[in-house]
């Protein structure tokens, strides 16, 4: 029968526990030398340190990027499961989303794998990620076919809950600039055509239409120019919005709207508008249910029971999201804190530092160790994932 052993799992613990020192020591130093988006060399030179040694075939600047990488080990032809890892940390903030128990995990997982690759055939293939927080390193890694042959993409997030899987959405960002014509607000009042009054009408219209919007849609917006003296009238304001929506399919209706209200604005107050999409955004998440469950089952022999997410509920976005849409994914939630608190914050920073924070890690190790392996060596379980995959592609889920 396919699938692994009880041995080949008690082998996959066994090598992430004692490998727990040195996992955590990365942990912890990736965690006291942050570094932000697009500038993780530190922290790629650490990690692609320890894949070198343990044997890995590694390639760096993946993608045009100069901290992503690639880390390769084989045992001859079979399927290809990739660990994915994140290190990037936030402004002003470190790693207060916990991007270092991220790395450590899938490190530990890949070296636990490598280490009993006589025992299974296939590719284990470790993918260094960086920018998730701002730039989105997966997108990039994605549309240049890093994923292409591979048959699941597999890591775990630090979070406030114990879900088996991640409600994340797809987002984009809008630039919306009015056009109008400069005057002195009160010497000749009538012929100036207030750009800015043009801008906040639209935030006014958002915030109205906000509250009708489906559930997982959300509009957020900032200006980015007002003016630059209050004794001219503005002949130019510009705002910045960020879209959300539970699937691709409705993020894109929802940008058409946002420059559906952008047009009905303009013609309101006799300004023009340019409304310009930001980059290619984020895809929404597809869980990968026939795997998540499997980590799932083996999580609990750590004592973590992961449960579904409340219903309705969405925790943002994830550049995983263009991940899931090519290959069978998993992005699972472990809390380090409870759920009174939230990530992006100095006590998330903390915790991901601390012994809760080291336990959901190891846990965390050996569970992405034990999945891989599921799909390594179980065909029809593999079969299952990819089934999975298309049917929600499908429906557009």
């Amino acid at each position: 029968m396919d699938g692994p052993s009880d041995d080949l799992y008690g082998r996959l613990r066994h090598e992430c526990a004692r490998r727990a020192d040195d996992l955590w020591h990365v942990s912890r130093t990736l965690h006291a030398d942050p570094e932000l988006a697009y500038e993780e060399h530190r922290a790629a030179g650490l990690l692609t340190g320890q894949l070198r040694r343990a044997g890995f075939q590694v390639e760096q600047g993946t993608a045009g990027l100069d901290t992503a990488f690639l880390a390769r080990a084989g045992n001859g032809p079979g399927r290809c499961v990739a660990l994915l890892l994140e290190y990037d940390a936030l402004p002003g903030m470190g790693h207060a989303c916990g991007h270092n128990l991220i790395a450590a995990a899938g490190l530990g997982a890949a070296l636990a794998l490598h280490s009993v690759m006589e025992q299974v055939a296939g590719t284990v293939l470790v993918v260094g990620t960086p920018a998730e927080e701002q730039g989105g390193g997966k997108v990039a890694l994605a549309e240049a076919g890093t994923f292409d042959g591979v048959d699941a993409a597999l890591m775990f997030h630090p979070g406030v809950h114990d879900w088996s899987w991640a409600p994340l959405t797809a987002q984009t960002q809008i630039r919306v600039g009015f056009h109008g014509r400069a005057a002195h607000p009160t010497g000749d009042p009538t012929r100036g055509i207030d750009a800015l009054a043009a801008l906040i009408q639209l935030f006014n219209t958002t915030a109205v239409v906000g509250k009708r919007l489906p559930p997982g849609s959300h509009v957020q917006g900032i200006i980015t120019d007002g003016g630059s003296a209050t004794n001219v009238v503005p002949a130019y304001a510009e705002g910045l919005f960020g879209l959300r929506a539970a699937t691709s399919t409705a993020l894109d209706t929802l940008v058409a709207d946002l420059g559906t209200w952008s047009e009905g604005v303009a013609a309101a107050t006799g300004t023009t508008v340019s409304v310009k999409r930001q980059g290619s955004g984020y895809a929404h998440f597809r869980d990968n249910d026939v795997l998540s469950d499997r980590f799932s089952e083996h999580i609990a022999r750590s004592g973590i029971q992961l449960t579904q997410p409340a219903g309705g509920v969405y925790l943002g976005s994830s550049d995983i999201g263009d991940v899931s849409g090519r290959v069978p994914a998993i992005h699972p939630f472990v809390a380090i804190l409870g759920d009174e608190e939230s990530d992006h914050t100095p006590a998330f920073a903390k915790a991901a530092d601390s012994d809760r924070g080291r336990h959901v890690m190891l846990a965390a190790a050996e569970a992405l160790a034990c999945t891989a392996a599921d799909v390594l060596t179980d065909a029809t379980l593999s079969a299952q994932a990819w089934a999975r995959l298309r049917e929600k592609a499908a429906q557009g889920l």
